[in-house]
C-alpha cells in the first residue's frame, strides 16, 4: 500500500517538475523571439532555469528522507518532552493535593497538641496536687507525733516537778510535826534495821 502511494506521489511530483520545465522553456523561447529589447530573454537564461528547476527537483529527492527524518524526530522528541511535562505536571498536582491537604490537617494537628498538652498539664496538676496532699499528711503526722513527744516530755517534766515540790512539802510538813523525841526513835529503828 505504501508502496503504491509512494510512487504515485512521485509520479505526480515529476509530472508537476516536467510541466513547470516546459512552461518555462515555452516563455523562454517566446521571450527570446520577441524582438530587440533591451532585457530580452536569451537562451542562456533558458538553459538557466531549466539547471535551476532540475537541481531543485534533484535537491528535493536528494533532501526528502532527511528532512522528514528530522521532521519527524523533532515531532518525537517534541512529543516526549509534552509527555515528560505533563508527566512531571501531574506529580506536582499530587504534591500540591498533598500539601493543601497536609495544610488543611495542620490547623486539626494543631488543636489536638494544643489539647493533648492541655490533658498533660492537667494530669500533671492532679499528680503534684496528690503528691503535695501525701507530703501535707506525712508533715501532719510527723507534727502531731513531735507534738505529742513534747507534751509527754512535758508532762513528765512537770510530774517530777509536782513530785520534787511534793517531797519539799512533805519534808517540809514532817519537819514541823516531828518532834525531836519522834527524831531519836525513827533513828534507832533505822540504825536496827542497818545492823541486822
Amino acid at each position: 500500500m505504501k508502496k503504491l502511494g509512494l510512487k504515485k506521489k512521485q509520479l505526480q511530483v515529476m509530472g508537476f517538475v516536467a510541466t513547470l520545465v516546459f512552461v518555462l522553456t515555452g516563455i523562454a523561447f517566446a521571450a527570446a523571439e520577441g524582438g530587440g529589447v533591451h532585457n530580452e530573454w536569451l537562451k542562456i537564461d533558458t538553459w538557466k532555469v531549466l539547471n535551476f528547476g532540475v537541481l531543485a527537483v534533484a535537491g528535493f529527492f536528494i533532501a526528502r528522507k532527511p528532512v522528514a527524518q528530522f521532521f519527524s524526530s523533532r515531532t518525537k522528541s517534541i512529543k516526549e518532552e509534552i509527555e515528560e511535562l505533563e508527566l512531571k505536571k501531574a506529580n506536582a498536582e499530587k504534591k500540591l493535593a498533598e500539601y493543601q491537604t497536609k495544610f488543611k490537617n495542620l490547623d486539626q494537628e494543631s488543636k489536638q497538641i494544643v489539647e493533648d498538652y492541655i490533658k498533660q498539664g492537667e494530669e500533671a496538676k492532679k499528680r503534684i496536687i496528690a503528691e503535695a496532699g501525701v507530703q501535707a499528711e506525712k508533715l501532719e503526722d510527723m507534727a502531731k507525733r513531735t507534738i505529742e513527744q513534747e507534751f509527754k516530755s512535758a508532762k513528765a517534766k512537770l510530774q517530777l516537778e509536782i513530785a520534787e515540790k511534793a517531797m519539799e512539802k512533805a519534808e517540809e510538813v514532817i519537819l514541823a510535826s516531828i518532834s525531836s523525841d519522834d527524831q531519836d526513835k525513827l533513828v534507832d529503828e533505822y540504825l536496827k534495821k542497818v545492823v541486822a
